[in-house]
C-alpha cells in the first residue's frame, strides 16, 4: 500500500509524522490548547499524558495499516497543532482533520496544513476526493475548506446531538475532487 510522505510542506508549515518520543510536546500543546479546543473537540476535555501516549501509539498502528496518517503541524520548527488524513468516509476518499494552538490561529496556517494534506491525498492511488467535516458552529473550519476550493455537499443533524460544548449538532461536509 502506498503511503504519503512522512514530511509535507506548504507555505509556512511543515507537517511531520508524529513519533512516540513526541509525548512531551504533544501533551504541552494539547494542554495549552485545551480551552480553545473544548467547544469543538470532545477529546480535549479528558486529554492527559496517557491519552497522548495512546494517540501516538494508535497513530503508528494506523499509519502502518493505511487507516490514517497523522502529522504534527510545525511552523518555525515549533509544533503548533495536529492534522491528518483518515480513511473513514468510504472508498476513494480521505477525510482531513486539523487543529491549531490558539497562539497560532488567524495566520492561515490551518489552511496551509490542509493544502499540504490535499496535495498528498491527490498523489495516493485510488483517492478521488477529500472531505472536511465540522460542526456548523465552527465557522473557522468552514473558512479553511472554502479558501481551498472545497464545495459544501451536506448538512446533517448528528443523531447523538452535540458532542462538545460549542457544537450545534449539525455536521457540515465539504468535498474537493482530487486526481485519480
Amino acid at each position: 500500500m502506498e503511503q504519503p510522505a512522512e514530511i509535507l510542506r506548504h507555505g509556512d508549515v511543515e507537517l511531520r509524522r508524529w513519533r512516540m518520543d513526541d509525548i512531551d510536546t504533544l501533551h504541552r500543546v494539547m494542554t495549552e490548547s485545551r480551552d480553545h479546543l473544548l467547544p469543538w473537540l470532545a477529546f480535549a476535555a479528558t486529554h492527559d499524558r496517557k491519552q497522548g501516549q495512546e494517540f501516538l501509539a494508535r497513530s503508528q498502528e494506523q499509519w502502518a495499516s493505511g487507516e490514517a496518517y497523522s502529522y504534527a503541524i510545525t511552523s518555525g520548527g515549533e509544533v503548533i497543532g495536529s492534522c491528518g488524513l483518515h480513511r473513514r468516509i468510504g472508498p476513494g476518499g480521505l477525510e482531513i482533520g486539523y487543529w491549531i494552538h490558539p497562539a497560532w490561529t488567524g495566520k492561515g496556517l490551518a489552511t496551509m496544513a490542509a493544502a499540504a494534506l490535499v496535495r498528498a491525498a491527490g498523489q495516493l492511488p485510488g483517492i478521488g476526493h477529500v472531505e472536511i467535516h465540522h460542526d456548523e458552529g465552527n465557522p473557522a473550519s468552514g473558512a479553511v475548506a472554502r479558501r481551498l476550493g472545497f464545495t459544501e455537499i451536506a448538512r446533517t443533524r448528528e443523531p447523538e446531538g452535540p458532542r462538545a460544548a460549542g457544537q450545534t449538532g449539525v455536521e457540515v461536509r465539504w468535498r474537493l475532487r482530487t486526481a485519480v
